[in-house]
């Protein structure tokens, strides 16, 4: 990694997922940081000419600053890797993975790591389910393939189960049904092999981490490190440790967990490119341990750049 300081870095952000705003946010942050740094860099925004500007730039290393379909799925993972371009987080078959969650939670389940109970429902059928299957009320319904808590939503009643499966049906083709579990948030990151001290958080506005409290200012408190006991920290570390390489996940992810009134963890989902905003957790995990924002962009990039010269079309 040595001459780092003069690799040209692309910034890619914004997109057309659910998250566009998120990410544009995330890459003006990460620019700042490259600049800051030293480091040549220009962002570009992943749309139709996405390729035709990427091979205009030339960049030596691509920081991917999207989030959410196309930036997390394997896609923009699969277009770099046939470009021989070097980029920051998961390649393309962890990406890929990690995106659906239905796939996460039966692997997760398979290897004995400990998520709540769900069910798959087909949207696309011309009949909605309008009854929960073997599931009890109330589930949380979430998309098989998004993020930051985009399409999310709890249901008590029958009537909102109902409603909640047409309005699904308006942008998703597959949903996940999944046992709610009362109890406290927390998050768990992990930046090269390392798991990051334990975060909860606690939302300000809604009965859980939505998109709005993770994003909206003064939508949720971070306490890091978490003010419990070091046993379940440490539980929740390796859990997320165990996720990460089991998923075959690489630079940096973020695995969030609810605990039960019992004090047992769950896994809930698995991120593969963190936020990095100024309302993110990842960059709060990193401040706790006396890693700044850049260092933390100058050591993703650093990762990213160890990998020049592969092309490696697994994840």
């Amino acid at each position: 990694m040595t001459n780092k300081r003069k690799a040209k870095v692309a910034v890619v952000m914004g997109g057309t997922s659910a998250e566009r705003e998120i990410s544009i946010q995330t890459g003006s942050g990460v620019m700042r940081a490259l600049h800051d740094l030293g480091y040549e860099a220009q962002s570009l925004d992943y749309d139709g000419r996405f390729i035709e500007a990427i091979r205009a730039i030339a960049p030596g290393v691509v920081f991917n600053a999207l989030h959410g379909p196309g930036g997390e799925d394997g896609q923009i993972q699969g277009i770099l890797d046939y470009l021989a371009i070097p980029y920051t987080g998961s390649g393309v078959e962890a990406a890929a993975l990690a995106m659906d969650k239905h796939l996460t939670k039966k692997l997760c389940a398979a290897e004995g790591l400990p998520t709540a109970a769900w069910d798959l429902y087909d949207l696309t059928g011309g009949t909605l389910p309008l009854l929960p299957g073997a599931l009890d009320l109330p589930l949380v319904i979430k998309p098989r393939f998004e993020g930051s808590s985009a399409g999310v939503t709890i249901v008590r009643t029958h009537e909102q189960w109902t409603q909640a499966m047409i309005d699904a049906a308006q942008e998703y083709s597959e949903i996940l049904a999944e046992e709610f579990i009362p109890g406290r948030e927390f998050t768990c990151c992990v930046l090269g092999e390392e798991a990051l001290p334990v975060i909860e958080i606690l939302a300000n506005r809604g009965e859980f981490y939505t998109y709005d409290a993770k994003y909206g200012a003064g939508g949720s408190t971070h306490i890091v490190p978490a003010n419990i006991d070091a046993d379940l920290a440490a539980r929740m570390q390796m859990l997320a440790l165990s996720v990460h390489r089991l998923i075959g996940l690489r630079d940096y992810s973020r695995t969030d967990f609810i605990v039960s009134k019992e004090g047992r963890p769950y896994i809930l989902e698995i991120n593969t490119l963190p936020g990095l905003t100024p309302t993110s957790l990842l960059p709060d995990a990193c401040n706790s341990v006396g890693i700044s924002y850049g260092a933390l962009i100058d050591r993703l990039v650093g990762y990213a750049l160890s990998r020049t010269g592969e092309r490696v079309l697994s994840g």
